[in-house]
């Protein structure tokens, strides 16, 4: 799947997407015209999918997810000249990403992926899917 333009979403000055590639079932890659390139990991895509379902916890009005260290992506579907609609294997498809939101995503990566780790310490929750019974 490939883009050509963006739709601003409210991102300041977010450069022209020019790729998008969907390498299921580990991550997306994105390209942007001023030379930012972003590898976007399955999990980190899914915790912080713009959309909201019932697999959040709200704990002390923080919405947090958790246990997703191994969801994986299936399917990228195009929405418009704007964005996608990720389909992960747990079965969350709500949200769309916006090639902004792609932009937003990655050039916060580090800082966005240590607050996460930090709330899930904080409320003594992991990473890791609840072992099987």
């Amino acid at each position: 799947m490939s883009a050509t333009r963006s739709i601003s979403t409210g991102i300041r000055d977010c450069p022209r997407l020019i790729r998008f590639t969907l390498k299921a079932p580990t991550n997306v890659e994105v390209e942007f015209a001023n030379g930012s390139h972003y590898n976007l990991p399955a999990e980190f895509l899914r915790v912080f999918s713009p959309a909201v379902d019932s697999k959040i916890r709200s704990i002390g009005g923080e919405k947090v997810i958790y246990g997703r260290r191994y969801v994986g992506l299936m399917s990228a579907e195009p929405v418009g000249n704007y964005g996608v609609r990720l389909l992960f294997d747990d079965l969350h498809k709500t949200g769309i990403y916006t090639w902004d939101y792609f932009y937003h995503l990655g050039s916060n990566k580090f800082t966005l992926m240590r607050s996460y780790i930090n709330t899930l310490r904080k409320y003594g929750l992991t990473r890791d899917p609840r072992a099987k019974k």
